[in-house]
């Protein structure tokens, strides 16, 4: 990692911000900060960053107004939420919104930081690739270099913990993968968490890419086990 990777650290809590900055940027990190909502919507337009994270509580726009506007802009920049709450549904709605990753304070700036190498890598890593996957006569088409995907000829904005199960699924699509497969692939091997987060991210990621999300032909359903792919 290095200075080349902008991230926007977004949260009122002034010692927070600066022990989160500080971190970054002893990691190499090039970090912005914001301490509410305005600030932060200004920051995101002028720094175009490559990660943010993102505290739910602001005391003007509220996070989760800013994660819905980003994601209504198609824009699929990772987004690590950050919340002092630490109900389940609370948490789930954060990641049904858009985000990839959530912290409950207190937390670890160790943690933190290990959770942003981990979704930057992920992203670097399929950006690197030059495959484009096709599936059901060109119903759905996977292009690993643009990290984009397209559903019966039209674009689909897919944040990059769905992307990664969806081409996880998709590359293996003969293998059934448990939860916990998929939760250590997407968030990592130190993550612990609710299992149902994986849930989430995989209702998200039908509601896009399945014509009826209710009777998918992609992601499915293993019951008892977890999930495979099922195109074709």
């Amino acid at each position: 990692m290095n200075n080349d990777i902008k991230v926007l650290i977004i949260d009122d809590e002034e010692k927070i911000v600066e022990v989160i900055k500080s971190y970054m940027e002893k990691e190499g990190f090039a970090a912005a900060t914001a301490y509410n909502g305005k600030e932060a919507l200004e920051q995101y337009k002028s720094f175009s960053p490559d990660l943010i994270v993102l505290d739910l509580m602001l005391p003007d726009v509220s996070g989760e107004e800013i994660c819905k506007h980003i994601r209504s802009l198609g824009d699929t920049t990772p987004i690590i939420m950050l919340t002092a709450k630490v109900e389940e549904e609370y948490i789930l709605n954060g990641l049904d919104i858009g985000a990839d990753d959530y912290m409950t304070k207190p937390f670890s700036p160790k943690q933190l930081i290990a959770r942003a190498k981990a979704v930057l890598r992920r992203t670097q890593n399929t950006a690197a690739e030059t495959t484009v996957l096709s599936y059901n006569q060109g119903d759905l088409v996977i292009n690993i270099e643009s990290h984009s995907v397209k559903k019966a000829g039209l674009s689909v904005s897919l944040t990059p913990v769905e992307f990664e199960i969806l081409l996880k699924l998709a590359k293996h699509s003969k293998k059934v993968f448990t939860r916990e497969e998929l939760i250590t692939f997407v968030l990592g091997e130190d993550y612990e968490g609710y299992d149902r987060t994986i849930d989430t991210h995989i209702k998200n990621l039908r509601q896009k890419i399945e014509t009826n999300s209710r009777e998918p032909q992609y992601v499915l359903t293993v019951y008892g086990v977890g999930y495979k792919f099922g195109g074709e």
